[in-house]
């Protein structure tokens, strides 16, 4: 093992960041797309390039730079990220919009999508590239739906701590372009999809609203969604989806059509790579699951119960152990605080260890920004909790009013790394160190 590794496995705050950098770079587009892309055969005709998401850009320049190295020149299309992730590319355009609630640049983008997704013929391949976040960015409201409408009910859903999938439900059948719909406008071409997945169970009908996947949810199951989190929506959006009118292409309609999906990178993809590393700085590892969802903060306290079990019966000496986990929490936020789903995961699970010697751990969000925060997550030791009262800060007062953030940043133990590029979701590692 080397310097730097040994260094890495005796410093914990270090460890940790190892293990979320390898995580990273493990779902990046140039690590998982390369092998992908060469598997797809080329087209007799054109190459149109699609694409929505936080790592849309990345995935643009690796595929631009794939084809072109493939012999592929009649290459063009364009892609919608978030903004501060644009990546420039020489035949693709890049646009960069909000994110997580839509506004008009949002809907200008996609514009500009669908007008590339057009006059395709047989002989065409329509390589549509999807990641975390092209359902806020890929926009087109259905007809008589305003942009502010689709702004209030996303919030809204936000707020009542929907699950994505149920968000993304609503989302397809209030959209001309999710829940396979933009699929539709690109046949008689072939599609091929690539996508980095940012939701537990890696469903390709829900990774950004499964755009160019027939969607198996109805308008009847969307209502139910805004009905039981009491969700307002305009009088036209309840008329057409109480009438069926508003209905996504169910999978009968892709029958016969030339369409493959491919998943190129997902939580697995950066939980493993995480062993990987932490085997090399020979601290063990246990993976708790890569699709775990729920309320962030009772996440937090199950996970504390756990590692406070597995440190009460290590003895000094023993290796270093770490639990990996993914997945995508949830917040339902009653304060007024600055949060962010991994810093409120990762204060409930302080107070839950309450100084617990020797634990330490780390959670962040794998595109580098934790919920609208400018943060990628936080880190914990035993002593955060009495820096804190050091400080005269109460972390339960903090926790009731969602201001994980302010708490965290106020310690200096934010995790700050700007965008990766990249989006396979929560990454949380909770280890014990002796």
């Amino acid at each position: 093992m080397g310097a730097a590794r040994a260094e890495s496995a005796k410093n914990p705050h270090a460890a940790l960041r190892r293990l979320f950098d390898c995580a990273v770079r493990a779902a990046a587009p140039e690590a998982c797309l390369p092998g992908r892309l060469a598997g797809i055969a080329p087209p007799a005709g054109r190459t149109v390039v699609l694409g929505a998401g936080k790592a849309a850009a990345g995935m643009a320049r690796v595929a631009e730079q794939c084809l072109g190295e493939r012999g592929i020149r009649d290459l063009s299309g364009a892609v919608v990220t978030r903004r501060g992730h644009a990546i420039a590319c020489e035949k693709i355009a890049v646009f960069e919009a909000a994110h997580p609630v839509p506004d008009q640049s949002c809907i200008a983008a996609t514009r500009t999508i669908l007008r590339h997704a057009q006059n395709f013929s047989p002989n065409d391949l329509a390589l549509i590239l999807i990641s975390g976040g092209g359902s806020s960015l890929l926009c087109a409201p259905a007809e008589g739906l305003t942009l502010a409408d689709k702004q209030n009910i996303h919030r809204a859903l936000l707020r009542a701590g929907a699950p994505i999938a149920e968000i993304n439900c609503v989302r397809k059948h209030l959209s001309t372009v999710k829940g396979g719909q933009l699929a539709r406008r690109c046949f008689p071409a072939r599609v091929h999809t690539l996508s980095i997945s940012d939701v537990p169970g890696d469903d390709p009908a829900v990774i950004a609203s499964g755009p160019t996947v027939a969607d198996p949810t109805s308008a009847a199951d969307a209502l139910a969604v805004v009905n039981r989190y009491g969700i307002p929506i305009p009088e036209v959006a309840h008329k057409k989806l109480r009438r069926g009118e508003w209905e996504t292409p169910f999978p009968e309609e892709f029958t016969g059509c030339e369409a493959e999906y491919t998943i190129a990178a997902a939580a697995a993809t950066a939980l493993q790579a995480a062993a990987r590393c932490a085997k090399e700085m020979q601290i063990k590892t246990q993976i708790l699951g890569d699709d775990l969802q729920g309320e962030a903060r009772d996440l937090g306290r199950l996970h504390a119960d756990i590692i406070r079990n597995i440190a009460q019966r290590k003895k000094p000496g023993d290796a270093p152990l770490a639990l990996l986990s993914g997945g995508e929490t949830t917040v339902t936020v009653r304060g007024g605080g600055r949060g962010g789903r991994n810093a409120e995961y990762l204060l409930a699970l302080t107070i839950a260890l309450a100084g617990q010697p020797g634990v330490y751990a780390l959670a962040c969000d794998t595109d580098g920004l934790d919920g609208s925060e400018d943060n990628a997550g936080a880190i914990t030791g035993p002593d955060t909790l009495a820096r804190a009262r050091q400080l005269g800060m109460c972390a339960q007062r903090h926790l009731d009013d969602n201001d994980a953030h302010g708490f965290f940043a106020r310690l200096g133990d934010l995790v700050a790394c700007g965008p990766t590029g990249t989006n396979v979701n929560d990454f949380r590692a909770a280890g014990w160190w002796g």
